[in-house]
C-alpha cells in the first residue's frame, strides 16, 4: 500500500494505558472523527496490541496497518464511511423490552 495514502488524520498516544481503557478511548476518539477518517493509535506491546485491534475489528472498524516501532506499536484504524454499520447500531439485547420476556 502507498505510504502517502496512510497519513493519519489524528494521533492518539495510549502508551501506558491499560486494557480495556485503551480500547474505550480509541473507540471514543473514532466516534468523534468524520466517517472515513484514519486514526493512528500508539499502543504498548503485550495485551494492548494483542487485544485492541481485534476488538476494533469486531466492532466494525477497519485496521489498516500495525507497525512495530520497537518500544511501541502504531495501529492505524479507519472509521467506516457507512454509518449504518455495526459501529453505531444497537445490539438485539439492547432492544429487548424486559416486560416482553416475563411470563405472567
Amino acid at each position: 500500500m502507498d505510504r502517502a495514502a496512510l497519513i493519519a488524520d489524528k494521533q492518539l498516544d495510549l502508551r501506558g494505558t491499560p486494557c480495556p481503557l485503551n480500547f474505550v478511548r480509541t473507540k471514543l476518539m473514532l466516534e468523534k472523527m468524520p466517517p472515513g477518517s484514519l486514526l493512528e493509535v500508539w499502543l504498548d506491546p503485550g495485551e494492548p496490541i494483542e487485544q485492541v485491534p481485534d476488538s476494533l475489528q469486531m466492532d466494525g472498524y477497519s485496521v489498516e496497518r500495525v507497525e512495530d516501532r520497537s518500544e511501541y506499536f502504531a495501529l492505524q484504524v479507519r472509521r467506516p464511511v457507512n454509518l449504518d454499520s455495526s459501529v453505531d447500531s444497537v445490539s438485539p439485547i439492547d432492544s429487548v423490552n424486559p416486560v416482553d420476556s416475563v411470563n405472567l
